[in-house]
């Protein structure tokens, strides 16, 4: 739980008090390998802050599921879209490695929001943090070649070549799992 706190006290002040009534409304979950967090067609029920782990969102597909995030320790996640709605998801999360999660639902959340003085920044920062990973995939999905993708992300991330299968960063990129290894050969 001290990440969580650490990853907020680096953009705002966070009174003891507002951190006890916070922290208070935290659940620590954890998750092995492959485990699936959220079903599509399921409600939304957590906004979490990975203290370990990696998770992907993915579209379930009959015969090949389509990535299209990857979510890191000291980041949130969420099905953030049906978190806020609280509809049901069309999309599902799963776990890529063993996951701790520090999680806090939708109602739990809306006290913090109306009982703490940090509450709406808090997450206010935790919806930018989404939206602007959300922005920056969508532009490269249009602005950016295949390979493009491929290098940046070789360049922003090179952790994700050794923890993530290379097929799910195929389907992240927009690619098969072919074309990703024809761009390995031609950059090697």
């Amino acid at each position: 739980m001290i990440e969580i706190k650490r990853y907020f006290e680096k953009m705002v002040d966070i009174s003891e008090k507002d951190w006890e009534f916070f922290s208070s409304k935290l659940t620590r979950r954890e998750f092995s390998k492959k485990s699936v967090l959220l079903k599509a067609g399921e409600k939304e029920n957590y906004l979490s802050f990975i203290e370990e782990g990696i998770i992907r969102k993915c579209i379930p597909n009959e015969f090949e599921d389509s990535t299209f995030e990857f979510a890191f320790a000291n980041n949130f996640v969420s099905a953030y879209d049906f978190f806020l709605t609280q509809k049901p998801s069309n999309y599902q999360l799963e776990t890529i490695s063993d996951t701790i999660l520090w999680s806090v639902t939708f109602d739990d959340l809306q006290l913090i929001y109306a009982k703490t003085q940090i509450g709406n920044t808090i997450g206010r920062l935790a919806s930018e943090e989404l939206f602007l990973k959300k922005s920056k995939r969508e532009l490269s999905l249009l602005t950016l070649s295949a390979e493009e993708r491929y290098l940046n992300l070789c360049k922003e991330q090179p952790q994700l070549l050794q923890l993530i299968p290379l097929k799910f960063i195929a389907s992240y990129i927009g690619i098969t799992p072919q074309a990703l290894s024809r761009i390995r050969k031609r950059i090697s």
